[in-house]
């Protein structure tokens, strides 16, 4: 009896099998959710929030949309948290992830409805997930040291990322624009370097890549419009002080003359300040902060291009790829590091102007201008060449590329199967259960363009039983295609992060036996 009473009241409390239905069910509805965004004919989903603005998302990233859900089921929000770390660590998988986290839990609650121990299912798939990622390591290639045939695997790596998203239309426009800009990197993986500046009009085959730096700002007036050879000051500092700024402060005078000797008091003050800046020696000021009429003058008088309210991250960047640091104090000037560019000049891009600085410090900085139609487009088209940068980044470091479209499921399901023939005991079922998920990557994506899944998968397993075969789903013809004619590529890294962390995930979920919901604790009055 006494364990009834042991939470104190509102506390839900659920225990074995109910705890690991609802643990399940949770995790396929999200599996569920997603899944029909998954490969090159995969559908988009509309994300329209009901705050202010009723802001309206439309995206078929898996990462983004779970990211938007507020969830309320325990195991939901662990496949929603690996989709979030997938996307920081790789940048594409983010659907493939859950989906697979999702089958292979919907395979564990056959299992444990034939009464095999979760513990039992859990050791099976972890010798399955080994298998997996070996039967993987000896099929990758490597083509590091050939720099022409490394950058086409960065093409067809780019290429069939883009195809999922709304840019598959101009994947080869685009795949150029990220190798080449991934290629400016020379391997760091610091996709702070290269800037996304989105525009909206025209349309999305319009978008370019530009060596150099663009900050989305007008050059004042009055003020030098081009300077070469710029050496540019970054700051973060208040340079509006022409007016009193105690708040709540009174000053009483007693004659207009005053106040004007107040105002010259501190129109001086900033003289001084403007003074200060003026004596590094430099010939461009980018302020974060607004910058008044006065010192805006003083700025232009010195023939010194004054920048205001360039946004956080715009200055950051800026600091960054020119080679400064930013300064908010200006009395000590050898030890402010200033930044350096070739030229400043003003450019137009649309209807906008803004500041073009090129021959940057940072050699590897670049800029990507995205036009498009309407904002959802720019959005959308951002977010998927961020998974490509993200991806050939990851690539440049570990070189190994594996055939797409299936092939390296059904690889893995092919070494999983013999593992399974292999091992005695009811492990031998989970192992199997492992590569019936394995396979429903392939069926969903077959399934998703509207093809005849199970035909199209028995031909698949037949083919792969043949030796090197290298046959994968082609969505766009409907058959069996060779995927290194059809030059579609994966990334290794991308693979590995998906088949490890799904597997890690769905063992997490499969420990649950007990699911206790506590209420908030309620201040208690104290009178």
């Amino acid at each position: 009896m006494a364990a009834e009473n042991l939470f104190k009241d509102e506390a839900i409390e659920e225990k074995g099998e109910r705890a690991r239905m609802a643990s399940f069910i949770g995790a396929m509805a999200i599996a569920d959710l997603v899944k029909t965004t998954l490969g090159p004919k995969g559908m988009d989903k509309i994300l329209q929030s009901t705050g202010r603005g009723h802001s309206v998302t439309v995206t078929n990233d898996g990462a983004t949309i779970l990211k938007s859900l507020h969830i309320d089921n325990a195991a939901a929000k662990v496949l929603v948290d690996i989709s979030k770390v997938q996307d920081d660590e790789v940048g594409d998988g983010t659907t493939s992830v859950v989906v697979l986290a999702g089958e292979l839990l919907r395979e564990a609650e056959k299992l444990v409805a034939a009464k095999i121990h979760p513990m039992t299912i859990i050791s099976g798939y972890r010798m399955a997930a080994e298998c997996a990622r070996n039967a993987l390591l000896q099929k990758v290639i490597d083509n590091k040291e050939d720099a022409e045939k490394f950058k086409s695997d960065l093409m067809k790596i780019a290429m069939t990322t883009l195809s999922s998203k709304i840019l598959s239309q101009d994947k080869e426009h685009f795949a150029k624009l990220a190798v080449e800009a991934v290629m400016r990197l020379k391997g760091s993986t610091n996709l702070d370097s290269i800037q996304i500046i989105k525009k909206a009009g025209g349309s999305l085959k319009d978008s370019f890549l530009d060596e150099g730096f663009i900050l989305d700002k007008k050059i004042g007036i009055g003020q030098p419009k081009r300077i070469e050879n710029a050496k540019i000051l970054v700051a973060n500092t208040a340079m509006d002080t022409d007016k009193v700024k105690i708040y709540g402060a009174r000053v009483r005078v007693d004659s207009m003359s005053k106040v004007a000797q107040i105002e010259g008091a501190e129109k001086e003050k900033m003289r001084e300040k403007v003074q200060k800046i003026i004596g590094h020696g430099i010939n461009c000021f980018i302020n974060r902060q607004l910058i008044y009429n006065f010192p805006e003058e003083l700025f232009a008088d010195a023939g010194i291009l004054a920048i205001e309210h360039a946004d956080f991250e715009g200055i950051e960047r800026l600091a960054l790829v020119t080679g400064g640091e930013i300064a908010s104090t200006f009395d000590n000037p050898e030890t402010v590091k200033l930044g350096h560019c070739k030229l400043i000049e003003e450019i137009m891009i649309g209807e906008d102007k803004l500041i073009h600085f090129s021959g940057v410090e940072m050699g590897q900085a670049c800029t990507i201008v995205l036009r498009g139609a309407s904002f959802h487009v720019l959005d959308e088209a951002e977010r998927s060449l961020h998974d490509a940068l993200c991806v050939l980044s990851q690539t440049v470091i570990d070189s190994r590329v594996l055939f797409g479209g299936g092939w390296p499921e059904m690889v893995m399901t092919k070494e999983v199967d013999e593992l399974a023939r292999r091992t005695p005991g009811k492990k031998s079922h989970a192992i199997e259960a492992f590569s019936r998920a394995l396979q429903a990557i392939p069926t969903i994506i077959a399934d998703n363009a509207g093809l005849d899944s199970a035909e199209l998968i028995s031909q698949l397993r037949a083919d792969h039983h043949k030796e090197g075969s290298r046959a994968g789903i082609d969505v766009i013809t409907g058959s069996v295609g060779d995927m290194a004619e059809l030059g579609i590529s994966e990334s290794f890294k991308v693979k590995q992060a998906i088949l490890l962390s799904a597997t890690e995930a769905a063992e997490m979920i499969l420990r649950v036996d007990e699911i206790i919901t506590c209420a908030p604790r309620k201040r208690e009055d104290r009178m």
